[in-house]
C-alpha cells in the first residue's frame, strides 16, 4: 500500500529556513514525477516545486523560484523541500504528491489533477 509522510514543518521566523521531508512507501521514487504543494485556509492546493523523475530536472512557482529547492533521494525513498528566506505568506499547510506515471508536461506538474498519491500535510508558520 502506498504512503507518503510529510515531516519536517514548524514555527520559523521570517528569512529562516526549513527542510521539509516526505517519506515514501509502497512506490518507486525514481520513476515517479513528485511534487510539493501548499495550502491557505479556505483555499485550494497550490503547486510550488515538482521534480521529474530521475531527479535532474525541477519546476517552481514564481512565488518560491530561487527560494525552495526540489529534492529526491531514491535510495532513501524520500523527497524533500528545502525552503529559505521564508516570507510570513509562506504560511500554509504543505503536502507532497507522487504520480506513479512519470508525466512530466509542463507547466502541469504543479497541477493537483496529476498526482495520485497525497501526504498528510506539515505545519508550516513563518511569523514577522
Amino acid at each position: 500500500r502506498a504512503q507518503l509522510v510529510e515531516s519536517g514543518g514548524g514555527s520559523v521566523q521570517a528569512g529562516d529556513s526549513l527542510r521539509l521531508s516526505c517519506s515514501i512507501s509502497g512506490l518507486t521514487v525514481s520513476a515517479m514525477s513528485l511534487a510539493w504543494f501548499r495550502q491557505y485556509p479556505g483555499k485550494g492546493r497550490e503547486g510550488v516545486a515538482a521534480i521529474k523523475p530521475g531527479g535532474r530536472t525541477t519546476y517552481y512557482a514564481d512565488s518560491v523560484r530561487g527560494r525552495f529547492t526540489i529534492s529526491q533521494d531514491s535510495a532513501k525513498s524520500t523527497a524533500y523541500l528545502r525552503m529559505k528566506g521564508l516570507k510570513p505568506e509562506d504560511t500554509a499547510m504543505y503536502y507532497c504528491a507522487a504520480d506513479p506515471s512519470g508525466s512530466w508536461h509542463l507547466p502541469y506538474v504543479l497541477e493537483e489533477a496529476q498526482y495520485n498519491y497525497w501526504g498528510q500535510g506539515t505545519q508550516v508558520t513563518v511569523s514577522s
